[in-house]
């Protein structure tokens, strides 16, 4: 099934976030939960854990979403979703949509146990990772999502060792419905996989990346020009998996058979990057290359 095609002309105007939050000047996060939400519609519950999506909520009395949300400790988000859904199947209310949302170490580190158990046990809701890279909550310490070489707080000399976790590929082997990657650069893509999502039954994975200003070491106005330049370098891809079927979508299906930007102009614009030397550049840019020539055979159909 073919993803719909949104355009900014035909995105709703609804809007279910409050013009004013608690985010960073410049948050990928705050382009994506407005979009997200639009998809999602109102009849959602959410479920988040700590994260940077805490503080852009706002803390009770206020909050900038108008959707009933429950926040929940790191651990036990997709546990609680599906709390959440018993307790819908017990009112009978199977129309109401359930939405877990968590940041990159609630996801890939401290939830995947309980995530891993929902997709296993066939949970009925939308699970959204906005991958961040590290958690900034709490002062841009490393996470299973960082990638190798990014200087964070916890990794201030010679950068993070080991490679990034790719958590939509540990998803996929629990061999779910619907997993699917999308970025805040292009949010009119993230819309339409939540709407696709949404017509699916059983667990739906997607993971977002989403650039952070503060903890990333770029200026907020560029945010959009960082999250494009991941995806135009193939550092990041957009793309779904479908029952089992793999497919490039959007700016990266464009990309096949087509030059890439070199990694190294997205290291550049970037402070936690800093560390990186030519010979680690080139390691990483044959790496894309590697997984792009894998990408071409799938289109070319030889695999």
């Amino acid at each position: 099934m073919a993803t719909q095609k949104t355009t900014i002309l035909t995105l709703p105007e609804e809007e279910f976030v409050h013009p004013g939050n608690r985010a960073c000047a410049g948050c990928g996060l705050s382009i994506v939960y407005r979009t997200g939400l639009k998809a999602l519609g109102r009849n959602t519950i959410l479920v988040v854990p700590p994260s940077c999506l805490t503080v852009l909520q706002g803390l009770y009395p206020i909050a900038s979403t108008q959707l009933p949300c429950l926040n929940v400790t790191f651990a036990s988000t997709a546990a609680a979703a599906t709390g959440v859904l018993g307790a819908l199947r017990a009112q009978k209310r199977p129309d109401v949509q359930v939405a877990a949302w968590a940041g990159d170490g609630g996801t890939s580190d401290i939830g995947l146990q309980a995530l891993s158990g929902a997709c296993e046990r066939g949970e009925n809701f939308i699970f959204i990772c906005y991958d961040n890279e590290a958690y900034m909550n709490t002062g841009v310490q490393r996470s299973g999502t960082t990638p190798q070489h990014v200087l964070t707080t916890t990794t201030p000399i010679s950068g993070k060792h080991q490679r990034k976790k790719d958590v939509p590929a540990i998803i996929a082997a629990h061999n779910i419905d619907y997993v699917a990657t999308a970025s805040a650069a292009y949010p009119l893509d993230f819309y339409d996989k939540v709407c696709k999502a949404k017509t699916i039954s059983g667990p739906k994975y997607i993971h977002v990346h989403t650039p952070c200003p503060a903890g990333w070491g770029f200026s907020a106005r560029h945010t959009v020009k960082i999250g494009r330049l991941a995806v135009e370098t193939g550092l990041f891809d957009l793309y779904e998996l479908e029952n089992g079927k793999f497919q490039l979508t959007g700016a990266s299906e464009k990309l096949l058979g087509k030059k890439r930007k070199p990694v190294s102009k997205y290291f550049a614009t970037q402070s936690r990057f800093r560390g990186l030397d030519k010979e680690k550049i080139e390691a990483l840019q044959t790496e894309v290359d590697e997984k792009w020539a894998a990408y071409e055979k799938i289109a070319e159909g030889v695999c």
